[in-house]
């Protein structure tokens, strides 16, 4: 990424029903992880979080609070993603079939351990009540795969491996999920 580009942020929501979290089984790698992408142009920070949530989920969500920013500079693709907490206020379960194969939800004790990586935390912080202003990074080295989703779906379809294998194999192996806390949270 050059000086000029603009720095990729996604918006990721934890959908939290009293003391569960709603996550998504992803079709592309057939891992756990809270809803969330891209935002499109002209869309605030929460417009995006709700659309997501809806499109991936079938779920209208009112956003209750900023759970926290969490950066991962040196990961490639999405570099910092918003998180924030919500409810569902109408909707039905619908998943999209292009992104999602399952959905459920999940209380921190029962989360499952096939997590998208960096997703544990972020869940943890939304059902523990983190809010408002709280930033932390996860320090890692860059991967070892292409800046490119596609170039990366390419990889993993050429691989000869099931997605979660390749996940695991590729992805997982980063290590747990270590941030690094910046700005607020509770002191240990």
């Amino acid at each position: 990424m050059s000086a000029n580009t603009p720095i990729p942020i996604a918006v990721v929501v934890a959908v939290i029903d009293a003391d569960r979290v709603l996550l998504t089984r992803r079709e592309d790698f057939e891992i756990w992880c809270l809803p969330g992408g891209a935002i499109e142009p002209g869309e605030s920070l929460v417009e995006a979080a709700r659309r997501e949530v809806r499109e991936e989920t079938g779920f209208e969500v009112v956003i209750d609070r900023l759970v926290g920013l969490y950066s991962r500079p040196n990961f490639g693709g999405y570099h910092t993603a918003v998180v924030f907490a919500g409810r569902i206020v109408g909707g039905a379960a619908l998943p999209q079939p292009s992104e999602v194969i399952e959905m459920d939800f999940f209380t921190a004790a029962t989360l499952p351990e096939d997590l998208l990586w960096g997703h544990r935390q972020r869940v943890l912080d939304a059902l523990n009540g983190v809010g408002g202003s709280y930033v932390s990074t996860i320090d890692t080295g860059p991967p070892s795969w292409p800046a490119k989703r596609s170039e990366l779906y390419a990889m993993r379809d050429n691989s000869g491996l099931s997605r979660t294998a390749f996940y695991n194999k590729h992805i997982a192996i980063l290590g747990p999920d270590v941030y690094r806390r910046e700005i607020g949270g509770v002191e240990e």
